[in-house]
């Protein structure tokens, strides 16, 4: 699952620290901005994995066009969980009606990419 959010990467003396306007408490710091990028990606990255391990809702992103820093920059961090998650498949059995099912078939539907979107995308409201 790759995750997309706007830091704000602020100069203070020789290095810069990071701020995730839309994750409260995500924060971290690099002496350059190589190591601030890299620190942020891990910081985004545990902070994600410890709201879905805890159940918690992930807040969406903010528009980065929105975002201002008076004593350094914008920009957007990512982060691909599936490299620390167990991604092992679970196999699951569900119900849907007949025609919904004749018609996904018809389009040559992914069921399973269809579903994970599906729940990516409620988890991620």
């Amino acid at each position: 699952m790759l995750f997309v959010y706007p830091a704000i990467f602020h100069k203070e003396d020789e290095s810069y620290w990071v701020e995730f306007p839309d994750l409260k408490g995500c924060n971290t710091y690099g002496s350059t901005i190589p190591e601030a990028m890299e620190m942020a990606q891990e910081a985004l990255t545990g902070y994600l994995l410890s709201l879905l391990e805890h159940g918690d809702n992930i807040a969406s992103p903010s528009d980065i066009s929105a975002i201002h820093a008076a004593d350094g920059f914008s920009s957007l961090v990512s982060c691909d969980i599936n490299q620390y998650k167990d991604t092992k498949a679970v196999k699951k059995t569900l119900t849907i009606p007949s025609w919904l099912n004749d018609r996904a078939i018809s389009m040559g539907i992914n069921f399973s990419q269809a579903l994970q979107e599906a729940l990516l995308s409620k988890i991620q409201a």
